[in-house]
């Protein structure tokens, strides 16, 4: 349905004498009603992103043929030699946020784990049982994202005997995907590849805007699971960060003829949430009250090999990385994140002293309208950035005092990085 985009290496655009690998697009109109009819959209000499698609379901090897017409050689086999094996899905893993338009993220890669990739091997007759998973990437963990280059952190390529099979494998390497630094597109693919409408290839390129409500759903609050899962990560640490020579650093609970009773604050993009835990004294067994339920929650916080929980009996597995208030925890169906709110981290912090001014977006200072002391009006524009063509001003959020300019015209800043220091009147 709609616009399709078909591929084919081994054209020969006569027209225009051009001889070598290239890539001829066309769009072909499949909508209802219509008679299938196409048309020449665009030529690239050279293969396309999407190539590993094809060497997938052939077995052949693009790119070593690209060489070979590069060199002067014939393509090893002809079209009506091709044989099509299975489906197969690409998945281009971006460092992006869907939910605000898409908007590059720019950052560091503090963390950065996928599927394990099956050595993938080509062969010129495109012998042997396709790999489940190949992962075709430029960068990992601890390598930076830039503004200067194209956001893609990986191209995820799954195969499977049909497109159902394809689909399950896809569904299995986005869960196992696990990055920290920045925002991704990897929920997006998940809710996107979960959609009846993508399942059964029902595609043109209105299918976000239609299906929007279930792309970008509300955020929905933790749920217990995540919570005990947060709290055990938040009990491993202190544990950890323990001494066994101090009674008073030792993280129990033991009280003398009463119990602890603990709030931990927590807060996502759908609002705070907070949880009490009940120290039963033994530094393994712990009451957590939530939504007005309770549950038993049991681990051994020593344990230096991730988490592994009992929940009411049932047992959580994750991987829990900290990065200052922020817990992300991957528990092998995706990732959530949760701020922990520590009292103690913010004792003497007071809204009063100032406000933070933060960047909505990476982008670029392309403008400053205040200057250094200068006192502003609500609502008046301080700075404006700049990302993907797109300008953002950044306006005073009460009447106050600029107290300092963090940034000068041209500099780069990422997502959330504080822009200025502002004190309201």
């Amino acid at each position: 349905h709609g616009a399709v985009a078909f591929e084919q290496i081994d054209a020969v655009p006569l027209a225009v004498g051009y001889v070598g690998a290239g890539t001829v697009e066309f769009i072909a109109d499949y909508s209802s009603g219509q008679d299938g009819s196409f048309y020449f959209m665009e030529m690239n000499t050279r293969l396309q992103v999407e190539h590993p698609v094809t060497e997938m379901i052939t077995g052949l090897d693009l790119v070593e043929w690209q060489l070979r017409v590069a060199a002067g050689k014939a393509l090893p086999l002809k079209q009506d030699a091709l044989r099509i094996n299975g489906h197969a899905i690409e998945a281009r893993i971006y460092a992006e946020n869907p939910e605000k338009g898409f908007l590059p993220s720019i950052g560091t890669l503090t963390r950065m784990r996928s599927a394990a990739a099956v050595e993938f091997r080509l062969g010129e007759n495109g012998a042997g049982q396709p790999a489940p998973v190949r992962i075709d990437s430029g960068v990992r963990e601890g390598d930076a994202i830039s503004p200067f280059y194209d956001p893609m952190i990986a191209k995820l390529i799954v195969w499977g005997a049909d497109r159902d099979a394809a689909l399950r494998n896809m569904a299995r390497a986005l869960a196992q995907y696990q990055v920290v630094g920045l925002a991704t597109n990897i929920g997006f693919l998940q809710r996107l590849i979960a959609g009846q409408a993508f399942a059964t290839a029902d595609l043109d390129t209105g299918l976000i805007e239609r299906h929007r409500d279930s792309l970008f759903p509300a955020p929905a609050r933790p749920g217990i699971d995540t919570l005990a899962l947060a709290t055990a990560a938040i009990l491993q640490q202190e544990h950890q960060a323990s001494s066994d020579t101090d009674p008073w650093a030792h993280t129990s609970g033991w009280r003398l003829n009463t119990r602890l009773l603990r709030s931990l604050d927590f807060e996502d993009e759908a609002g705070p949430t907070t949880v009490q835990l009940d120290y039963a004294g033994d530094g393994r067994h712990w009451t957590l009250l939530a939504d007005g339920s309770t549950h038993t929650l049991a681990f051994d916080p020593s344990d230096q090999n991730g988490l592994l929980v009992s929940l009411d009996g049932r047992t959580l597995r994750a991987e829990v990385q900290r990065e200052g208030e922020w817990l992300h925890i991957f528990d092998g169906q995706g990732q959530r994140s949760l701020r922990h709110l520590d009292p103690m981290a913010h004792a003497g912090h007071s809204e009063a002293e100032g406000g933070r001014l933060t960047a909505p977006m990476p982008g670029k200072i392309v403008a400053l309208l205040v200057q250094k002391g200068a006192s502003v009006a609500q609502g008046a524009p301080l700075l404006i950035m700049e990302a993907m063509k797109m300008e953002h001003t950044i306006a005073a959020p009460a009447a106050g005092v600029v107290e300092d300019l963090l940034y000068a015209v041209g500099d780069q800043v990422a997502e959330g990085a504080q822009l200025l220091e502002f004190k309201a009147a």
